[in-house]
């Protein structure tokens, strides 16, 4: 027994010191053997008419790669999606209420006779807007402070809001001639896009959608202007209404000069200029996010203008009575007090004086 160092045949192939512990370096793990190149065919598929014994594999790496580069893009994408819901915003916080509808009221002022007609510089010069301001200049705006919940540069931010919105939406020359809704549309805050839409779309006497009770606007194919200065006069405040809401309010007269859209058969030149006022007056909300998001919700506009035909139709457009023209009804309608709010608002008139005074009917 002595002098025997190991089984008869000699050590076994894979106990130590075997013969072949020089490749014992290799392993042959799981990932070597699925990035291989080459790949043995089956005993089954061996016994076919293949003759090699190898065939070639599909590199692995370059789907691992494109499974990498799409998980990354998703991430990519969530992330992005994160930020921009973040930026924007567009749920509101908690306690801020929601955008409510406008309220409009459009009451035409019909005159006692026929309307006067001239030159547009002598027909401004002999009214009260000959003391007026001209178009942006006109809307003048009270000295910003901080309220309770909201700082003087957020007031500052409301009241040029507000003057923006008021010069785009009575003075502007393209929305007077009835062409420019969009930039009315961008300031205003996304839940009243939907009330605003179809007021342009199917506009109705109904307190709700009346497209004059958003802007000033006449009928192109009815009149022109035929100054493009509008004079204005009025005042601008504001105030803070609850602790989440800031409200301006402004009250304004605004005078046009407006003529024919196409000269009458048989008027020579050009026919005679004539003026048309309107008395507006609008309140303007903004909370925080608005603010943020330099946007505006319209609570409420009163709009009483002359000279207008008691019968006529002035949700969509306002077709003014012109130089010469009267009011073929010659008075008002009588109001109802037992009428809808709806009825109401449709039945309401009012007599436009010489001295461009509103008396309610």
């Amino acid at each position: 027994m002595a002098g025997h160092e190991g089984p008869p045949d000699g050590t076994p192939e894979r106990a130590p010191g075997g013969g072949d512990d020089e490749y014992r370096s290799i392993v042959f793990d799981e990932a070597f053997v699925k990035a291989a190149r080459l790949e043995e065919y089956s005993a089954r598929e061996r016994v076919g008419d293949h003759t090699p014994a190898v065939r070639s594999r599909r590199p692995q790496r370059p789907g691992a790669s494109r499974q990498a580069l799409v998980l990354v893009l998703l991430i990519a994408l969530a992330f992005g999606t994160a930020i921009y819901m973040g930026v924007r915003h567009p749920y509101r916080q908690p306690g801020v209420p929601a955008a409510a509808p406008l309220r409009s009221t459009v009451v035409p002022l019909t005159p006692e006779g026929p309307v006067p007609g001239g030159a547009p510089g002598e027909l401004i010069a002999g009214s009260p807007a000959g003391d007026f301001g001209t178009g942006a200049a006109g809307i003048e705006l009270p000295d910003p402070a901080a309220t309770r919940n909201f700082t003087e540069e957020q007031v500052v931010q409301a009241l040029t809001a507000s003057k923006d919105y008021l010069v785009t939406s009575a003075v502007d020359v393209h929305t007077l001639t009835g062409g420019n809704v969009r930039d009315i549309r961008v300031q205003l805050d996304p839940q009243q896009h939907g009330q605003f839409d179809q007021s342009l779309a199917r506009p109705a006497d109904d307190g709700r959608h009346a497209a004059t009770g958003w802007m000033v606007r006449f009928d192109p194919e009815h009149v022109r202007l035929a100054d493009e200065s509008v004079r204005v006069d009025g005042a601008v405040t504001f105030a803070e209404v609850g602790e989440q809401e800031l409200e301006v309010s402004a009250d304004h007269v605004f005078v046009y000069v407006l003529r024919p859209a196409k000269a009458s058969v048989g008027t020579p030149g050009k026919a005679e200029a004539s003026l048309f006022t309107v008395r507006r007056q609008v309140r303007l909300r903004f909370d925080h996010d608005d603010l943020r998001d330099r946007q505006l919700e319209l609570a409420e506009t009163a709009l009483t203008a002359g000279p207008l035909a008691c019968t006529a139709d002035a949700a969509g457009y306002l077709r003014p009575l012109l130089a010469g023209e009267r009011d073929p009804q010659k008075t008002p309608h009588g109001t109802n007090p037992f009428a809808t709010p709806g009825q109401l608002s449709g039945s309401l008139c009012g007599v436009l004086d010489t001295g461009q005074a509103t008396q309610a009917s």
